[in-house]
């Protein structure tokens, strides 16, 4: 078996295959929030990925420029989701030299920040970035949902997709480490028909409570304005334009943040 640094951010077609999102609602339901909170046109998505959402944004006519860790992406994301200023630059500390009126962080990329440090080197880069009043907006697995929750801990899950007429197969298994207050990620890939060896991955997201995370959010100079389970991207039911604003609940798998510079 064969270790990668990650097939899909490698193969950012296969990336999208595996998780498709043809309405971007990830797109919708950030161009929504910052709509709702009358965000100015300065838009910075820090760990873009792909590319599609802030693509999506672009397409709003925004102002729009994006970083992303991985320069594969980044090429993709030129390529399939043109319009938006992309560069290559770390999450957990950056420095474009600009001003923005909001900061997108989604799909939990948040999370990839897996220290204390790591999380006041985002958060102070966001600082430095936002205009006064901007917003920071993401949305993230909820570490307060594994305080009771064990659903999908320790159980492997299959997942299948065919890519470029090849069948590959994922099967997850997930762990808490809760020395590291992480939530660890084992993944092995198979490529039916072929005679490739397995591929083994392995990452991790960290585990941030709500009452930790407005902590350290007053301590970078933000103030809280949302902090709820849904609806949101991807939330079950979807979020939908025109769907029922947040009641402030934390039990779901995912928050979604809504957060004012004050300071």
């Amino acid at each position: 078996m064969s270790t990668s640094a990650n097939l899909l951010t490698d193969h950012p077609e296969l990336y999208e295959a595996q998780f498709p999102d043809p309405d971007r609602r990830a797109g919708r339901w950030a161009e929504h929030v910052l709509r709702r909170h009358g965000a100015g046109a300065r838009v910075l998505d820090a760990g873009c990925g792909t590319g599609r959402d802030i693509a999506y944004l672009h397409a709003q006519g925004r102002d729009t420029v994006a970083i992303d860790v991985s320069e594969t992406m980044l090429a993709y994301a030129r390529t399939h989701h043109p319009g938006p200023e992309y560069h290559r630059a770390d999450l957990r500390g950056f420095d474009l030299g600009r001003t923005v009126d909001a900061v997108l962080c989604l799909d939990s990329s948040l999370l990839y920040c897996h220290t204390n440090d790591e999380l006041a080197g985002f958060l102070g880069s966001c600082r430095r970035h936002l205009a006064e009043g901007g917003l920071l907006v993401a949305e993230f697995r909820n570490g307060a949902y594994f305080l009771g929750a064990t659903d999908g801990l320790g159980v492997p899950r299959t997942r299948s997709v065919t890519w470029q007429g090849v069948a590959h197969t994922s099967t997850t298994t997930l762990h808490i480490d809760r020395a590291a207050q992480l939530l660890r990620r084992r993944r092995v890939w198979t490529t039916t028909g072929t005679e490739r060896h397995p591929v083994e991955q392995h990452s991790a997201w960290r585990l941030l409570f709500p009452q930790e995370l407005r902590h350290l959010l007053a301590h970078a100079g933000f103030e809280v304005l949302e902090l709820h389970d849904g609806p949101g991207p991807r939330t079950e039911p979807p979020w939908r334009p025109g769907a029922h604003e947040p009641v402030g609940g934390a039990d779901g798998d995912r928050l979604h943040l809504v957060a004012r510079l004050t300071s």
